[in-house]
């Protein structure tokens, strides 16, 4: 069972930022499931920097769109972006340095971070971009 399921409460109605979406939950659960089964440390290191990678590839999609169709929100959008990216890049060095090591806890904080941020901010331009064509 994943960690997080994709349903289409999920979907902003932007088809690649969906599959964006889809990708960073299939990261999540990937991580999730190395975590259950007592992976080593470096298939770990090797997920977390795929997903803080692809992370800010679809934080800038998003803010590209965002530029290009002139979003009212957009710098405060992109603000979120930034904290959101220093704080899985913070994580991201602190187990890197030995400081923290993955847990649920983790795990619960990477579930609220995506699914809050699609829930929340992310829906707040659905609408926006549908009524642009998008």
């Amino acid at each position: 069972m994943n960690f997080i399921e994709w349903n289409d409460s999920l979907s902003v109605g932007v088809e690649v930022f969906d599959k964006e979406h889809k990708q960073l939950v299939s990261l999540v659960n990937k991580l999730n499931s190395a975590l259950a089964a007592g992976s080593a440390k470096k298939t770990m290191e090797d997920i977390l920097q795929s997903l803080v990678r692809y992370t800010q590839i679809h934080f800038k999609h998003e803010e590209e769109y965002m530029l290009l169709y002139d979003y009212p929100e957009y710098t405060h959008h992109k603000k979120e972006h930034e904290d959101l990216t220093a704080q899985v890049l913070d994580f991201h060095e602190r187990y890197r340095s030995g400081k923290v090591s993955f847990s649920l806890e983790l795990m619960k904080f990477l579930k609220d971070w995506l699914t809050n941020h699609i829930l929340g901010s992310d829906m707040k331009y659905k609408n926006f971009f549908s009524a642009k064509g998008v």
